[in-house]
């Protein structure tokens, strides 16, 4: 049975086409990933077929490849030791990480090239290893050569393990905007390497962690209280605190994409991005000399701040939520908050109709009426606004 609607008038005929296309993949937590031992990977490239040799590229992000220079020996050992099933088609090739692959339109022309040179097809893989930059970057290459090729990510960093990589979203900059070019194209599978995270530097540790306090203040009360009870040990990044924190962490955005009823965010609501509007401002306002976490761990308080002012959340809720993050290492002030244009108006309040503009309909911001509980509204006073920001630059001179 064909399922469409017939809808006819005297001069036209439309039928309404309807399918449903399911969607799911992996995301597996190891230690170890290129251990010749270790078949996580392997496991996963043989997943739909098992007795296939499998052609591989793999993009690696440069600042990874020399903070651990053996790792690309390791893969090709891998690689080597898996033979039967894998054909690693060439030596990783190094991409710059960070907001650099993501500003420049180069970087995926070139991705693209490497693709179309090597002769990587649909049944092929697409590999990324780095951070949140390098996977998105990556993400869309392989969604738009031969209009999707299989693309597999290896989170390096907390934020892409436990948020960004877990997700369906691809994208790189443009014009100024985050994320302007881009796509909704789920992987192939997602395998997070905790080794890679205990190699990370401290502040790159530290900046991940917001996301997971940003998903427990709107979904989890049960893990914030978490959050808080281990916060000793997640602050000294203890490997046992870090895992748990960064698979919960994971398994609340998973949830949400896949439950949500939005995955493709079609609609203008966008709950998972609580503390993100002034954050994305606050990144392109400091040249991205804040790193994204950084950023919305300032987001955070500001909409905690902002939510007591307007009533929603119990006050001493905010000093609360902000001793957790600076006990975590996030500084909560920077002067770019009270930056002005030429019109007198504070920047960041400006971002929010360039977050509107990105969600493409009313403006959505979601806000806590409780720990683990969020509400969203459809306008911010910009007033509250801006003496949410005082409130932080005060707390931070006392």
């Amino acid at each position: 049975m064909i399922n469409q609607d017939v809808r006819s008038t005297n001069t036209t005929t439309t039928l309404m086409q309807r399918f449903a296309v399911p969607f799911e993949f992996p995301v597996s937590f190891t230690e170890n990933l290129f251990d010749p031992e270790n078949l996580t990977l392997v496991d996963t490239l043989c997943r739909k077929e098992a007795d296939k040799k499998h052609k591989i590229i793999i993009f690696l992000d440069d600042g990874l490849a020399q903070a651990r220079p053996d790792l690309i020996e390791e893969i090709k050992a891998y690689a080597k030791h898996h033979q039967q099933h894998i054909d690693l088609v060439a030596e990783p090739f190094l991409v710059p990480g960070g907001e650099k692959i993501k500003t420049d339109l180069h970087f995926v022309e070139q991705m693209q090239k490497t693709l179309y040179d090597y002769h990587i097809d649909r049944h092929s893989y697409a590999i990324a290893i780095g951070g949140g930059a390098v996977l998105d970057a990556a993400g869309l290459v392989a969604a738009t050569a031969h209009r999707g090729i299989r693309h597999v990510r290896i989170p390096t960093t907390v934020l892409s393990q436990n948020d960004s990589g877990v997700g369906v979203k691809n994208g790189t900059n443009l014009y100024g905007t985050k994320n302007y070019v881009g796509t909704f194209a789920p992987p192939f599978a997602v395998l997070n390497d905790i080794a890679f995270i205990m190699d990370l530097g401290e502040r790159d540790k530290i900046a991940g962690m917001a996301e997971a306090v940003k998903v427990a203040l709107i979904r989890d009360r049960e893990f914030y209280n978490w959050l808080e009870q281990n916060s000793d040990d997640l602050a000294t990044f203890d490997k046992s605190a870090m895992s748990y924190m960064i698979q919960r962490c994971a398994e609340l955005h998973m949830k949400q994409i896949g439950q949500g009823g939005d995955p493709f965010e079609v609609g203008s609501a966008r709950p998972l991005d609580f503390g993100h509007w002034s954050a994305h401002k606050l990144e392109s306002m400091t040249r991205y000399h804040l790193r994204h976490g950084e950023a919305v761990a300032i987001g955070i308080a500001l909409d905690t701040r902002y939510s007591v002012l307007k009533g929603l959340l119990k006050p001493g809720e905010d000093d609360r939520i902000c001793f957790l993050l600076e006990h975590l290492g996030f500084k909560l002030w920077h002067p770019s908050l009270e930056n002005r244009n030429s019109e007198n108006a504070l920047e960041v309040i400006v971002g929010l109709h360039e977050f509107r503009e990105h969600l493409g309909g009313e403006l959505t911001i979601t806000l806590l009426s409780d720990v683990g509980v969020g509400v969203e509204v459809h306008e911010m006073d910009d007033e509250l606004v801006a003496q949410s920001i005082n409130w932080m630059k005060l707390r931070q001179e006392s």
